[in-house]
């Protein structure tokens, strides 16, 4: 355990699990009281129960954050037990299952405005009276490299993470200097969603070299430490920045159209 965010409060979308439930757990260590938002009780209680067991102090409330209603009520319960709050990680975000724009549907693209854009509009706007109090704040959104370059599976998602990015810049200038607001970008991680251990079949694991610069897929840790340094005082004169915590696929491109796939690919297995 470490001191960092010592007597803070931090809000966690999505922290059951993947890249949420390491950012919980990383801010707990660091000091942090966690409250957990989390659609799958079971996993939120699970993540609450080991940050317990790691000597931390966390607490998590069955919410669907796209629902304003839970947002407004789980935002209350919060204030109620807690003297302030000084963290926002709006963490949830999904690409359900991508389409090109082609054969997508207007119910396609609400679903996604949803869990990836409306959901950070609503806690954002709940927690803010409370981010604000104190003067200290830190909001750190959880984008994607898909925001920063072209998606071509599914444009709508792109635009939408896209919109995650300038959200970041537009509202860090508008709170300045109450309530600093960042993001991170990740891409080839390991997550809820993304499940490389699944999709990326031991032959070929050999080849993470030739996708990430860095040579190797990440994992939920590598995105919580950068998370819990723009959260804690260290980043105190950062704000309005995207981080592509990404192991380097943006500076080296990332898409590739695959000759062998019939589509544009990631991971060039043989382009």
């Amino acid at each position: 355990m470490t001191a960092r965010l010592a007597g803070r409060v931090a809000l966690v979308t999505g922290g059951g699990g993947g890249i949420g439930r390491a950012v919980a757990e990383r801010l707990a260590r660091d000091g942090a009281t966690v409250e957990i938002a989390e659609i799958d009780a079971a996993r939120g209680a699970e993540t609450a129960a080991a940050i317990a067991q790691q000597g931390g102090r966390a607490h998590a409330e069955r919410v669907d954050v796209c629902e304003a209603a839970e947002v407004a009520a789980w935002i209350d319960g919060v204030r109620a037990r807690q003297s302030r709050v000084d963290v926002l990680v709006n963490n949830v975000g999904h690409y359900l299952r991508s389409r090109p724009f082609a054969e997508a549907d207007p119910a396609h693209w609400r679903a996604l405005h949803r869990i990836n854009l409306e959901h950070v509009f609503l806690v954002t706007n709940a927690a803010l009276p409370a981010l604000r109090a104190h003067g200290s704040g830190s909001i750190v959104n959880v984008a994607s490299v898909e925001g920063l370059r072209g998606y071509p599976p599914d444009p709508v998602y792109g635009a939408y993470k896209a919109a995650v990015v300038h959200f970041t810049k537009c509202l860090a200038l508008e709170l300045a200097p109450e309530v600093r607001v960042n993001a991170i970008a990740p891409d080839l991680t390991q997550s809820l969603q993304v499940d490389y251990e699944r999709w990326v079949p031991a032959a070929e694991r050999h080849k993470w070299p030739l996708w990430a610069p860095v040579g190797r897929s990440g994992t939920g840790a590598d995105q919580a430490d950068v998370v819990a340094f723009l959260a804690s005082g260290d980043a105190r004169f950062v704000t309005g920045c995207v981080i592509p915590t990404d192991g380097g696929s943006v500076a080296a491109g990332g898409w590739f159209r695959s000759a062998r796939a019939g589509r544009w690919v990631n991971r060039p297995f043989d382009p």
